[in-house]
């Protein structure tokens, strides 16, 4: 069959040169702008005459910004605005190469479009939705040339964006997809190619997440602040995840995750209750001025008080004194949290299994001063005192007089639960005492204690010193003035503390590894390769560092225990580690630190 070449000798593009946006909403009018800039004639179209003059305006706008800016001169933006042409009527594509759909998620809504542009556009020209939830295969069924048919699923803001994920249906030619996918390459962004199924790869991934992050809230598990001041600090992303679905559109989200739950069965794609209650009440996000937050107006960004925003300043009691501080093992994330304390003026007693531990430790943190020193992060002077400050120790006996001590020792349940053992003999009276566990029951290393209430969680993230957030983990035991005096410590150590109770996986890596899980399953199903869902997450999602990268850095054995945690704890079949997963731990590819894990690593 004769489809579009995906090269012209004339102009050097690919055969797209009249390319149709049916729907010029937020995203139609960006994925218009992005076609218009690379040279192509724009036909916008859209029932609604107000939607194309918000368009043009809008395109407009863009490029008067990139002139301000140099990025565009004055006659470049007016051959960008003169190629694109705005209509009411579905006729106006009828010469186009290609044909972009962006109308609102409804099958019956998209079906109809697929077959009254049959009837209008040429043999050749190549059928493209913007769907993010529907199945391609069944829009391309109602078509009469299912071959010609695609999914091209840019992300918002296109302009901005690199990601575009080209979707082939069984029926999809490849030719098309080859087309398609050069013109994406053309227009400066990164095409992943991917098999149909619902949210594909980064929706896929990334909704999942947010669902699960709607649910802790509605439960009432921690609040909207500390479920996305978690995820942002804790994970570096540019959004929480509770912002992301007002920015996204709650009632996109809902549908978006009721495709992915009829395509996969799986309880984390079961769209949480609360997502249903927003919607149903109107309140679908920053486009209707309030969702989860409160905005100032309808489509603006701005976070505006409520009743459920925190108090600035609210005080949770008077905490104990702190002036010393002990911190229990050796390893990176102990030298890190007692550079912390040190740092901020407190004493630290830094206590290992020997003396020589203990001082290997010290000259560690030594290295690290060195060298915010060199990056003029710290000056020669206040490095030195930090040192000074910390005291190494062969013996947990060095802790009888600190006020807080905090344990960073190996992730085992048993070996915490002697070391708190220890310090309940060690420890005065009224010190409080603090495990770092990640993902442990914080009571169960509490009960080891005779003095539970005196216990609380206080998770720091590697590496501690760079890393702004606490977890503080308050278990149905923990007092209320050991619960403000870690929130005031935090403070002082200038870290952002969160609430949360003591369940598996507290906040961040309750989140976090059911979407790590989902990545690996991706790859055990041949979905997409590694390379194209770690591309996916940081080109679509904003993600620092793709999946795999991040679960080879984490290590996988500590990833698959954390994971077996979650599981135990929820119950969930679809927390159930990836066999995958298993298969390399068991092989004993752990990531970075073994040399391999998902991807191979030059050995130090």
């Amino acid at each position: 069959m004769d489809l579009p070449s995906t090269s012209s000798q004339s102009t050097g593009q690919s055969a797209f040169q009249t390319i149709a946006v049916v729907g010029l909403g937020t995203m139609g009018t960006g994925i218009a702008e992005v076609l218009a800039q690379a040279g192509r004639e724009v036909i916008g179209i859209d029932i609604s005459e107000a939607a194309t003059r918000r368009a043009t305006a809008a395109l407009a706008a863009a490029t008067a910004r990139s002139v301000a800016r140099e990025r565009l001169t004055e006659q470049e933006r007016e051959g960008v605005l003169a190629r694109f042409r705005t209509f009411t009527e579905l006729t106006a594509a009828a010469d186009a190469d290609l044909v972009i759909e962006v109308v609102p998620e409804s099958y019956e809504l998209k079906q109809r479009l697929f077959r009254e542009l049959d009837a209008i556009v040429r043999p050749d020209t190549i059928l493209a939705t913007g769907t993010n939830a529907l199945s391609v295969t069944r829009l391309a069924a109602e078509s009469q040339r299912p071959e010609r048919v695609l999914g091209l699923h840019f992300f918002n803001p296109a302009p901005a964006m690199k990601l575009v994920e080209v979707v082939s249906s069984v029926l999809t030619a490849p030719p098309a997809v080859e087309a398609v996918t050069a013109l994406a390459r053309e227009l400066g962004k990164e095409p992943v190619s991917v098999g149909d199924r619902p949210g594909f790869v980064a929706d896929g991934l990334l909704f999942g997440y947010l669902n699960q992050a709607a649910a802790m809230y509605e439960s009432k598990y921690a609040s909207r602040e500390d479920i996305d001041a978690a995820m942002r600090l804790g994970c570096g992303l540019p959004m929480g995840p509770l912002a992301l679905l007002d920015l996204i559109g709650v009632d996109t989200a809902r549908t978006v995750l009721e495709a992915m739950y009829a395509s996969s069965g799986d309880r984390l794609h079961a769209p949480a209750p609360i997502l249903g209650h927003l919607a149903e009440a109107g309140l679908t996000g920053q486009k209707s001025g309030r969702g989860f937050y409160t905005y100032g107006e309808p489509g603006g960004s701005t976070i505006v008080r409520d009743a459920q925003t925190p108090l600035d300043g609210a005080r949770l009691g008077e905490g104990r004194p702190v002036t010393k501080v002990g911190v229990a093992g050796s390893g990176t994330m102990a030298s890190g949290i007692a550079q912390v304390f040190a740092q901020a003026g407190f004493a630290v007693v830094l206590a290992a299994r020997s003396q020589e531990k203990a001082s290997a430790a010290k000259a560690a943190i030594g290295k690290s001063l060195d060298r915010a020193v060199s990056k003029g992060k710290l000056t020669e002077e206040n490095a030195a005192q930090t040192l000074e400050r910390i005291s190494p120790a062969g013996s947990l006996d060095a802790f009888a007089d600190v006020d807080l001590a905090v344990e960073a020792v190996a992730e085992d349940l048993a070996v915490k639960q002697e070391l708190f053992a220890a310090l309940d003999k060690v420890c005065r009276p009224g010190a409080v005492l603090a495990t770092t566990t990640s993902s442990l029951p914080v009571i169960a290393i509490a009960r080891a204690t005779s003095r539970p209430q005196d216990v609380i969680g206080m998770h720091f993230f590697n590496p501690a010193p760079a890393m702004k957030l606490v977890e503080v983990v308050r278990t149905v035991l923990t007092s209320d003035d050991v619960h403000a005096t870690v929130r005031e410590i935090c403070v002082k150590v200038r870290k952002h503390p969160v609430d949360c109770g003591d369940r598996a996986g507290f906040i961040v890596n309750a989140l976090l590894f059911p979407y790590l899980n989902n990545a690996v399953k991706m790859v055990e199903q041949h979905y997409a390769s590694l390379d194209d869902i770690d591309a996916a997450m940081k080109l679509g999602g904003g993600y620092p560092m793709g999946p795999f990268e991040l679960l080879d850095v984490v290590g996988l054995d500590v990833s698959l225990a954390i994971e077996k945690v979650l599981h135990k704890e929820f119950r969930d079949p679809g927390l159930a580690p990836s066999p995958l997963l298993e298969h390399l731990v068991a092989a004993g590819c752990l990531g970075r630190k073994t040399g391999r894990g998902f991807r191979e690593y030059a050995r130090r």
